[in-house]
């Protein structure tokens, strides 16, 4: 497995723990991205939980699944957005309006697509969940 990406590494580690019916995986490497990544997803009722164990050799995250995550991943090229904007990708990655999140970076932190719409931000997309 290619480490390129660790954030599309560990999406797909939990997309492969899902489709198998696992309710728990182990994601390493780390990283604030991942983490607030996964924060999202579990303030979006993808993820139950999740805990950083330290190893110290670069640590990892053990993290419960929920079970209702039907498909996420990264987004490459991440491409910005502006706030007007965001129905165009809603329809390119997600499966219906108002269903699944796309995970945007912008000036005031990384948050949902819906976050960023109510707040008026552009940015740029990094991943989607489903």
């Amino acid at each position: 497995m290619s480490l390129n990406d660790p954030l599309a590494s560990a999406l797909s580690k939990i997309l492969n723990a899902i489709k198998i019916g696992k309710t728990e995986c182990t994601i390493k490497p780390i990283s604030k991205l991942i983490k607030t990544i996964f924060d999202i997803m579990k303030k979006n009722n993808y993820v139950k939980n999740y805990k950083v164990i330290e190893d110290g050799k670069g640590n990892f995250i053990k993290l419960k699944l929920e079970g209702n995550i039907n498909k996420c991943g990264v987004i490459k090229p991440r491409f910005s957005v502006k706030s007007k904007d965001f129905e165009k990708y809603e329809k390119r990655f997600l499966l219906a309006k108002d269903f699944g999140v796309l995970i945007v970076s912008t000036s005031k932190g990384i948050m949902t697509h819906t976050e960023a719409k109510e707040k008026d931000l552009g940015g740029r997309l990094i991943a989607y969940c489903y």
